[in-house]
């Protein structure tokens, strides 16, 4: 019986790729994964500040008007609480790969094994 990659052959990555991840077998697909989620952690720290940005503007432009400096208070303090919500997920991250793995950052740099 003739196994798949017996059929189809292997196929070499794009050189791009090659020169700035590890092969599969070596956790290449690992590393890509780490890219996406630091891409996203990054995207949403830049979310995060200017969404601040524009509720202070919304706060100092509300003047003597109750409901839009409530509503800025409003952004600012959803804005904060989901910062406070972020980090508290990489500390328990932290936490939990310290307990569970031995390693503050085993569940935050994640390997994934070749089949």
């Amino acid at each position: 019986m003739l196994s798949l990659f017996q059929v189809i052959g292997t196929i070499p990555p794009p050189s791009p790729l090659s020169k700035n991840f590890d092969p599969v077998a070596q956790g290449g697909l690992g590393q890509l994964i780490n890219l996406f989620i630091y891409i996203i952690i990054i995207a949403a720290g830049l979310y995060a500040l200017f969404n601040l940005l524009f509720a202070g503007y919304a706060f100092m432009s509300a003047g003597d008007d109750p409901k839009k400096m409530a509503a800025a208070w409003g952004k600012i303090y959803q804005t904060v609480l989901g910062l406070v919500v972020v980090a508290g997920a990489f500390v328990l991250a932290a936490i939990f790969g310290q307990l569970i793995y031995g390693d503050w950052d085993a569940l935050l740099r994640p390997t994934i094994p070749a089949i």
